[in-house]
């Protein structure tokens, strides 16, 4: 096989050589050798290190971790003992699912998996007995002496298992292992054959998988034992049957008197079990465990040669290596060897026509794997395209986070839109683009997620929906696409549209502090800070966010006030305090500065110097995130790996080039890490990078060359690359001025159908006492504000306005006769007798307008993220309302809300007291609440005390916290916390 691959690198030099004088790179030894498997295992990158195929259906590894965040794939690289061997496993994501079918080699009989510290059949392994590459693992199991080794086909694996005598040799199968299980079964159909099936709920709430297992060795007769549930917490064995309750577990013993090892083959489908066997009769057969090693090994070899790379570096080729093979591991096969495959439907279809695939982690994805994949993997990107729009007719939606046919419901966006619309503008079309384009259109037309609001008002605000900042600024790029695809088709109606659509981020810009912000009720969602993580963005704060405009940079970057602007905000974005406030936010990892590397809206910053003629800057930030954020080690990944996201970054920047904006035909310039590398194309074509007089310390363009011609420009085109040939770069110690003039510089620019951004309260209180004095802006210079109170006639803005009564405020904007859409303020009077004092801290993520809150007639509705409720963590409620006078009253009411998902709970007590002069409080109504049981439902409880008091001024209430979340909460392996939202305190 290796002849072959040389065999071929030999001829297309001769054939590169015809064409320039550029050679191709070479591989000096096999690419696999490179392949460190390991890496992600640590720190937060969530990758696991076993057995798998180039987006294969199984993924045989062993998991050492059953929960936890840092558990998501099942194994972490600090862990001392293995549990077992499981066979689907995700890499990189950020939620526990998957490890289903547990297999398990011991000596003796113990259904316990010895997780609480009791004996189990988990065994104790060491890093030095463990070894792994592409398509193979290893490892020994210290407490046992069992040499355990894996490799695999698509759809199915083997086990090699290795005992160190031949009596007392068992093999533990485990389905309740991992997430819950919602109905199973283990059928015993020979001494050498098992099936069944796994149905479970996690992430994906109705996964179904199927199983065929093949041993080498009979089962002993006697050999046999199963676990059930019997009653809820206990459980029994026994070697008789039938068993009361479902078999979730069987010890199997076998008959091995020469101790040879055991071969153990598995095949799985979502299908069924007769799906699962004939997986396994195609692709194994009666093929050995060597022979499916050295195909998996040679598949694999071909795989990553579709890039050769060279460069003294060793350490360079083991990351660069190990990141293509992780962006090959996933989309994942979903589909049996006869064109069978279970839909988003859970209806069987069939189809040969292309392959079916699962695992679209698109959030993340559609910003670098995908690009990728449409230079390496054209034939691929029609089967996920068409994988799309097989969901699409089965579901009704294209996907958004697909896992196993299931909508997870999980991330922002509609990012399906921009893969199939990248695809489509590249020329790559192995679908129905009629079908396509439709199901673009759906998915952009919906009235949930925010988007009602987003397409009445040209952004969400913060009242309507959770992550309101993200998701217009996602959704404004997402119909860009749409735009981009429609103006194609000739569809100029719907390009239009769109095109205005895409210029929505504008209404998030707050030009005072010149970053992107929450809407709520018109304002600015205040006290801003930009270090502040909370819930106006999906896992970021301000400045992770406020540069993600990649479909109008030259828009955004006059709108930021031109290009010297946006050149100091991202150095401060680089420069700032690596620290984050607000809420805890697992994946903002990575940080240089406010950078995080380790989460993906943070990806496309560093190029953004290059569209305002500064490229040597993105060519310093790449060089560095390229050195220091990605490492030959277990943690050598800053944050976790997002089925190939974070992998596809590194693998295009380190060859020179990043996709800034999916959907055009550029790749924005960086610096390549290497001194040369070879794209070998579906076409036939080749394209090679090479970087001249490349060192550590010269990491500047000095200046290129594309095809033999000096090239000017800090981009190249899709075509460029296709068609073959070679981009040389000479390196320098020193900046140039290569590719900084204004010709010669990238850009994304919306020119057409241009939007009046809408106005905004930019000074004035929504909830005010005596008066408030409204002061109207709006983020684009020379536009005209109209105003209307109360539905009257609209008049020209021209200075603060100055409001007495409960108001409803009606503004738009107005530019070279165009207008903004209409948006309506409703402000409310407070008594201003009223005041509270409030003695214990509330959450500023959670403030719901300020210290008057409790008191501002403003309704906290069910959805907490919408910011009409007071937040409290980790601490009791203390408000004391002051009347302004000594009154009767008859009844006091307050509202709490629980939605334990996010951690909030109702107060264990609520006590509601009053005095007459704020320092004897006597008991008004005092309500101990039950202690929590696990819900996913969210509820509003009210505690109302009634009653006629005479001569109250004062009014306070405790609401006293639940502390240390539940044992059974999610929580409580990280040592949470539990929150107290509360809203009104209402008087009579």
């Amino acid at each position: 096989m290796r002849f072959k691959i040389l065999l071929l690198l030999l001829i297309s030099i001769c054939f590169s050589c015809k064409k320039d004088t550029v050679s191709v790179a070479t591989a000096d030894q096999s690419l696999t050798s490179y392949v460190n498997t390991f890496i992600g295992t640590g720190g937060h990158g969530h990758t696991y290190p076993g057995a798998t195929m180039p987006f294969g259906m199984m993924q045989l590894s062993p998991d050492t971790r059953l929960e936890g965040w840092d558990g998501c794939s099942g194994y972490h690289y600090d862990d001392t003992y293995i549990y077992g061997f499981s066979h689907t496993h995700l890499s990189g994501t950020g939620i526990l699912d998957y490890g289903d079918i547990l297999l398990m080699p011991t000596t003796s009989v113990n259904f316990h998996n010895g997780a609480d510290g009791q004996p189990g059949y988990r065994a104790p392994f060491s890093h030095d007995k463990e070894k792994a590459s592409p398509g193979y693992y290893e490892v020994h199991l210290d407490s046992t002496n069992i040499d355990v080794a894996l490799t695999v086909t698509q759809r199915a694996g083997m086990h090699k298992y290795a005992f160190a005598k031949a009596d007392n040799q068992y093999i533990i199968l485990d389905i309740e292992h991992r997430d819950i299980l919602l109905d199973g079964s283990i059928n015993i159909l020979s001494d050498t054959e098992i099936s069944g099936h796994r149905f479970s709920e996690s992430w994906a709430k109705e996964q179904k998988l199927y199983y065929y297992i093949k041993f080498s060795k009979p089962i002993a007769n006697d050999g046999t034992l199963f676990y059930s549930y019997i009653e809820e917490g206990t459980g029994a064995h026994s070697n008789s049957k039938p068993i009361k309750g479902p078999i979730t577990k069987a010890a199997l013993k076998f008959d091995n008197p020469n101790n040879e090892p055991i071969y153990v083959s598995v095949g799985i489908s979502a299908v069924d079990e007769a799906g699962a066997k004939k997986n396994l009769e195609t692709e194994i057969g009666s093929k050995t465990f060597e022979q499916i090693k050295q195909e998996a090994k040679d598949t694999w070899e071909k795989q990553l040669s579709k890039i050769v790379i060279e460069d003294a570096h060793l350490d360079n080729k083991t990351n660069f290596y190990s990141a293509l093979y992780h962006t090959m591991i996933a989309p994942n096969i979903y589909q049996d060897v006869d064109g069978r495959y279970r839909g988003i439907d859970q209806k069987i279809h069939e189809t040969t026509d292309f392959e079916y695939y699962t695992v679209f982690s698109l959030w993340d994805t559609y910003r670098a794997a995908h690009p990728l994949y449409t230079i390496i993997e054209e034939n691929r990107t029609n089967d996920f395209i068409n994988t799309f729009l097989a969901k699409y007719n089965e579901g009704g939606i294209l996907p958004i986070w697909d896992l196993s046919a299931n909508y997870t419901g999980c991330m922002i966006g509609y990012h399906g839109v921009p893969v199939i619309a990248d695809a489509y503008m590249k020329g790559i079309r192995g679908y129905d683009t009629d079908k396509a384009f439709e199901a673009m259109l759906h998915s952009a037309t919906r009235d949930h997620l925010g988007l009602e609001a987003y397409k009445e008002f040209g952004y969400i605000p913060v009242e309507e929906e959770s992550e309101s900042v993200s998701k217009t600024l996602e959704y404004a790029y997402d119909d860009w696409t749409i735009a981009q695809m429609a103006k194609s088709k000739g569809d100029m109606d719907t390009y239009n549209t769109f095109i205005e659509r895409a210029q929505y981020y504008k209404n998030t810009f707050d030009p005072s502090s010149k970053f992107m912000r929450g809407r709520v009720r018109n304002t600015w969602f205040s006290p801003f800070d930009p270090f502040e993580v909370n819930f106006n963005y999906t896992e970021a704060n301000a400045w992770q966010y406020s540069f993600y405009v990649p479909q109008d940079i030259t828009g955004f970057t006059k709108l930021i006030g031109g290009k010297k602007v946006l050149e100091t905000q991202l150095d401060e974005l680089f420069t700032a305090a690596s620290q984050t406030s607000g809420r805890d936010q697992a994946d903002i990892t990575g940080l240089i500065g406010q950078y995080a590397h380790g989460n993906e809206p943070s990806h496309h910053m560093a190029y953004l110097y290059n569209f305002i003629n500064k490229p040597y800057k993105t060519q310093e930030k790449v060089r560095e995130i390229l050195t220091t954020l990605y490492t030959n080690e277990p943690d050598g990944v800053s944050g976790n790996e997002d089925c190939g996201q974070m992998s596809a970054w590194y693998v295009l920047s380190s060859m020179g080039f990043y996709s800034v904006t999916p959907g055009s035909s550029q790749y924005i310039i960086g610096a390549p890490l290497f001194d040369k590398a070879s794209i070998y194309l579906e076409n036939g074509n080749t394209f090679t990078v090479q970087a001249t007089n490349l060192s550590d310390e010269n990491i500047y363009i000095a200046s290129a060359k594309l095809n033999g011609t000096s090239y000017p420009y800090s981009y190249i085109t899709h075509e460029d690359i296709t068609k073959g040939g070679s981009l040389v770069f000479e390196m320098s110690a020193q900046p140039s001025n290569w590719a900084t003039d204004d010709a010669h510089i990238p850009s994304t620019e919306i020119k057409e159908s241009l939007i009046v951004p809408v106005p905004f309260i930019a000074k004035g209180d929504i909830a005010f006492k005596k008066q408030t004095e409204i002061v109207l802006g709006t983020g684009e210079e020379e536009t005209t504000i109209y105003y209307s109170a109360s539905e009257g006639d609209f008049l020209k803005y021209e200075g603060p306005i100055t409001i007495t009564e409960p108001t409803t405020l009606y503004t738009y904007s107005e530019k070279e006769g165009q207008k903004s859409v209409t948006i309506k303020t409703e402000f409310y009077k407070i008594d201003e007798n009223l005041s509270i004092q409030l003695d214990a801290e509330y959450a500023n993520a959670y403030n719901a307008g300020g210290n008057d809150a409790l008191i501002d007639g403003i309704r906290g509705t069910a959805n907490f993220r919408t910011g009409t409720w007071q937040g409290y963590h980790d601490r009791d409620v203390i408000a004391t309302v002051d009347l302004g006078k000594n009154q009767d009253i008859t009844s006091i009411e307050t509202n709490f809300l629980e939605d334990q998902g996010s951690w909030i709970f109702f107060p264990t007590e609520v006590e509601l007291l009053v005095s007459s002069d704020g320092k004897n409080f006597k008991p008004y109504k005092s309500q101990k609440i039950a202690t929590p049981t696990p819900t996913d439902k969210v509820a509003i409880k009210t505690i109302k005390g009634e009653g006629k008091r005479s001569n109250i001024r004062y009014v306070k209430l405790i609401a006293k916290t639940l502390g240390p979340v539940p044992t059974w909460h999610k929580g409580h392996p990280y040592k949470g916390r539990s929150w107290v939202f509360v809203d009104e305190i209402a008087i009579q």
